[in-house]
């Protein structure tokens, strides 16, 4: 600030995260938002939320605070799917755990009201945009109430907030008072009374010139664990995704405790691809700050200091991924030549060596809106593009992506172009004039000995509870796979992804995904139990038993050992595991396998 000449910042940005100056840190990347806007903006990085001097070290902000838990919740880079703290956290200096505090967003609005009272707060991020309205937590086995209510911040802003965050900053800057700003796109606010254009349970409404909105079920109503609570939640949810068009959507609004409401204004339209590359070619420094250097740097820049972010959202449709909760099912990507003059700037920082660690985004072969009435910004808000079977309008193609990593590789200095944030196996085969194209590339030129994928399961009713397709497909482009590296020369391997554990997956449907690795010949070194996270289908299921696409009841692995069980099957070759794999067997009468999943007398 003195370097700078401020006497004070427009905006002071808490993370929970360590400061890393890169577009894939949340901090850094709206900081540089607002700054290539016109405002100052400072930035705590993990203050000592037990202190409220934490809070004041650059001074009281001329407008406001910004407050974000970091790039993951709080509670999930505390503690692992058993509920154990993980002894690490990669987002925190040298990989130490311990720097943010649980449910970081309250801690850290707590310290600033402390320090500052009634300054407007503005909270955004993972963590508060997927606990926006009630929601199931699994670390108290509760359902909370919306994070804006709990943390009395001023705005929720949800999804990718640029556009957000630059209409509130603007608005501030004009004198208007925070708790007048209750109609920005993107956004959540509270209010006290029912606000207008929300029908009531007699049907009636206060009139409202500007729009009409939906009324979820109150909090009374879901928080509780009995049946009628149950639907309620599943219904719940179900109003909240159908209502993610931001073509379509309308507010929303959920009573809790009375009088208290939480709006939720339509999302934001998503970037153009002009807006894309704008941000993402802002003069990032690609570094962590040098006050991190004793303990060894950030752990999570060593992955992506020299990767590239070609798209945003998601219409994958994965019942257990919240990221179209978050970042939105419109698919956006960046150009190719943004991404070959960023590209051209990794090539002249420090270290780089001529490896480019990943070209991709929450799903890397995800790069052309899959229809028109994506490339308009919009989607069918009741139904999914791939599943249960791909949409008839659906238009996969690889072309543009290719293009772009053709690109990429000529860069002079990048010796390779990794894809590593993972590929939508099922999509190749959808598109007839790029797929096979894609994926000899991808062998040839994008693959560093293994290729990640996630088919997660192999029964046909798991499969569906995860919203993804049959099980056959994988089969097929594990074939295609491997002709094509053997037709090349190639000793590369495929290391797919399994999830035990997960709602719908019963003991037979966690035996018969054991046998398919036994037949295999491939024992997964990492298997992901089902987490219950906020934000997911998944995660609503998981609570309710419920399958909220169509009420149906779905069978649930709650227990600690049935879990136990499930996880072991899925490792059953594993020293000290054998007792479970056979009590799994035994559970369901098939003790015929135990010779040659477990170990042991039949008895």
């Amino acid at each position: 600030m003195e370097g700078r000449g401020w006497e004070s910042c427009d905006f002071i940005f808490v993370s929970g995260d360590a400061y890393v100056d890169h577009p894939s840190f949340a901090a850094a990347l709206i900081s540089r938002v607002l700054e290539d806007a016109g405002f100052r903006v400072g930035i705590i990085p993990q203050p000592d939320w037990k202190n409220p001097a934490s809070y004041t070290v650059l001074g009281r902000p001329r407008l406001g605070f910004l407050v974000g838990a970091g790039n993951m919740d709080s509670m999930v880079a505390h503690y692992t799917a058993a509920k154990k703290p993980r002894s690490n956290d990669a987002y925190s200096p040298g990989g130490t755990a311990g720097f943010r505090p649980d449910r970081a967003i309250l801690k850290y609005v707590e310290g600033i009201r402390r320090a500052y009272g009634d300054i407007p707060v503005i909270i955004g991020g993972i963590e508060a945009s997927l606990r926006r309205f009630a929601h199931y937590d699994y670390w108290s086995d509760t359902v909370r109430r919306s994070v804006l209510l709990d943390s009395k911040a001023d705005i929720l802003v949800y999804g990718m907030g640029e556009r957000a965050i630059l209409e509130i900053a603007r608005r501030l800057a004009q004198g208007e008072a925070v708790r007048e700003i209750q109609d920005v796109r993107g956004t959540c606010v509270r209010f006290h009374g029912q606000p207008y254009g929300f029908k009531d349970a007699a049907g009636a409404a206060p009139e409202h010139p500007a729009f009409a909105g939906v009324l979820l079920p109150d909090y009374e109503a879901v928080k509780g664990p009995d049946p009628a609570s149950l639907r309620a939640l599943a219904e719940h949810f179900m109003l909240q995704k159908n209502n993610t068009d931001p073509a379509s959507a309308k507010p929303l609004a959920e009573r809790n405790d009375g009088d208290r409401w939480v709006v939720q204004n339509p999302p934001a339209y998503p970037l153009s691809t002009a807006e894309m590359d704008r941000i993402y070619e802002l003069p990032f420094t690609r570094e962590s700050h040098p006050l991190y250097d004793a303990a060894g740097g950030i752990p999570a820049l060593k992955e992506t200091a020299f990767s590239l972010v070609s798209s945003r959202g998601c219409f994958g449709g994965c019942s257990f991924c919240a990221i179209t909760f978050h970042q939105g099912r419109v698919l956006t990507a960046r150009s190719k030549e943004s991404l070959v003059r960023e590209a051209e700037t990794l090539t002249r920082l420090p270290g780089f060596k001529g490896y480019i660690h990943d070209a991709g985004g929450p799903t890397a072969n995800f790069y052309t809106p899959p229809c028109a009435r994506q490339e308009k910004g919009s989607f069918c808000p009741d139904r999914e593009c791939l599943y249960p079977q791909p949409c008839p309008k659906l238009r996969a193609d690889h072309g543009p992506y290719l293009e772009s990593l053709k690109a990429l590789r000529q860069v002079k200095h990048v010796k390779k172009v990794f894809i590593r944030s993972g590929i939508r196996y099922d999509y190749p085969e959808l598109d007839r004039k790029h797929g096979r194209e894609f994926i000899e590339d991808l062998c040839r030129y994008h693959v560093s000995g293994q290729l990640k994928v996630a088919p997660e399961h192999i029964t046909e009713n798991v499969l569906a509870a995860m919203g993804k397709g049959e099980g056959a497909v994988y089969r097929r482009f594990v074939r295609i796979y491997t002709e094509t590296n053997r037709r090349l020369g190639l000793k590369q391997y495929l290391v797919p992804y399994f999830m035990s554990g997960h709602p719908g997956c019963r003991m037979e449907d966690a035996v018969e995904l054991a046998l398919f690795l036994k037949e295999s010949r491939f024992i997964p070194d990492q298997v992901q139990d089902f987490y219950p996270t906020p934000g997911s289908l998944s995660t609503v299921m998981y609570r309710t038993g419920l399958d909220p696409r169509s009420m149906e009841s779905i069978p649930v692995c709650r227990a600690g050992r049935e879990k136990s069980v499930q996880r072991a099957l899925l490792q059953f070759n594993r020293k000290g595991g054998q007792a479970l794999v056979n009590e799994g067997l035994r559970s369901i009468g098939r003790e015929d396998l135990i010779e040659k999943l477990g170990t042991g007398p039949k008895k």
